[in-house]
């Protein structure tokens, strides 16, 4: 079972973790902002990274990882590669969205990443032990890792926002590349592994498999009817779910901002017209 670490972003408790498997095998190793309590948590030198996507929460620290450890192997889609190895449009990106003042409080330095470190992905590898899955949705260019052995699937944000053991999920719908017609395809991808848990980067271990990307899904479709409703619609929807979430409204709220909700299903709905 892979090992959980709770990077205490922000210094609050369970909102982004990251995983380690063994051989100093990491999945998201988070933004570089809390990169001294990863380095501090784990067990062995890291070897190689693999991101399920580049977004700042789960992939920011990963230029600084590797002029640390100049020999990490970095695996990420090849559609996100490219803005590894030069950051800048990302940055100004997250700087539209967080706003310029934020960036370093929230995320920490991002720094470009060598060429020669980092393999790119399509979906249907098998890297250290795991198959890469293509898994659109949140993101063009999301991947997840699947264990077949162990049944364990390294999720990324496709299985939704949800701080365990609370079954309150939300859809993270930030913008530029909702698509939620390839989400829900990427849902039934991950209900043909068969799998036994999903690794949530927001948060923990999810054991009710089923139930879960029921729960995403259900949570996504929701949203997207308040969104077409208008702005003040979908944030009085998000408002509602953070309600439900009790004590953990404020994790939730963290790690998906109920504005950034609204922000990527209008930018959604308004390509398909």
């Amino acid at each position: 079972m892979a090992r959980l670490i709770d990077l205490m972003h922000l210094g609050r408790d369970r909102v982004i973790a990251a995983h380690e498997r063994p051989g100093g095998v990491i999945v998201d190793p988070g933004p570089a902002s809390t990169l001294e309590t990863l380095l501090g948590a784990i067990e062995s030198e890291p070897r190689a990274l693999l991101l399920t996507h580049i977004h700042l929460d789960h992939a920011g620290a990963t230029g600084v990882l590797v002029r640390r450890f100049p020999a990490l192997r970095v695996y990420v889609s090849e559609i996100g590669a490219p803005h590894l190895i030069d950051p800048s449009r990302l940055l100004r990106s997250a700087a539209r969205l967080y706003g310029e003042g934020a960036m370093a409080r929230l995320w920490g330095e991002v720094a470009p990443l060598p060429a020669e470190n980092v393999t790119a992905l399509r979906g249907g590898e098998e890297i250290e032990g795991l198959r890469v899955e293509h898994a659109p949705g949140h993101a063009a260019h999301h991947v997840v890792y699947h264990d077949p052995g162990s049944g364990e699937v390294f999720v990324g944000d496709v299985a939704g926002v949800r701080i365990v053991p609370n079954e309150q999920t939300i859809a993270p719908t930030p913008p530029p590349e909702i698509d939620v017609e390839a989400w829900i395809s990427s849902l039934e991808l991950l209900r043909s592994l068969d799998a036994s848990c999903l690794h949530l980067t927001h948060f923990g271990a999810v054991e009710d498999v089923a139930a879960q990307l029921e729960r995403v899904e259900a949570a996504l479709r929701s949203a997207v009817e308040a969104a077409r409703r208008g702005r003040e619609p979908l944030l009085a929807h998000a408002e509602s779910e953070l309600e439900s979430a009790g004590a953990d409204a404020v994790r939730l709220r963290q790690a998906a901002p109920p504005e950034q909700l609204w922000l990527g299903l209008e930018r959604y709905l308004a390509k398909r017209g």
